[in-house]
């Protein structure tokens, strides 16, 4: 468990520094254009945020897995986030349209990979919180 909880720390961590290139990939430049200053900011300002906690997450994966795996607050947390990326699975089916990837090779691509990269946060969490003995 220790080994999947550092790969997906490892995993996080990247998934946090993409983040950084949204802006110029998606070219919210000109596809925010259209909106209010307030509208432009809160998706820059939640965007950063989000990539922030994804960061953190990664590196609490890194430096305390055994805590996360032997402890009663660890046995808690990894509850948490199991519940926030089960959620996460879920809006990757219910919240985005699926125009957005059927009939595209990258984006189907890229649909399949995250959709079984929250599959695996998610069981993985929920395994180390069903498995910690402190609980």
């Amino acid at each position: 468990m220790i080994i999947h909880l550092h790969l997906i720390g490892f995993i996080l961590i990247a998934l946090a520094l993409v983040h950084f290139i949204f802006p110029k990939y998606f070219d919210w430049k000109n596809e925010l254009d259209k909106l209010g200053l307030i509208n432009k900011q809160m998706i820059y300002v939640h965007t950063f945020f989000i990539a922030l906690i994804v960061l953190m997450m990664g590196i609490l994966c890194l430096k305390n897995a055994q805590d996360l795996t032997e402890t009663r607050l660890g046995s808690r947390l990894c509850l948490g986030l199991a519940i926030f990326w089960g959620c996460r699975l879920l809006i990757q089916f219910f919240g985005y349209s699926a125009q957005l990837w059927k009939g595209k090779k990258f984006e189907t691509f890229i649909h399949v990979l995250f959709s079984l990269l929250w599959t695996y946060f998610t069981t993985l969490f929920f395994l180390s919180f069903l498995l910690n003995k402190s609980v």
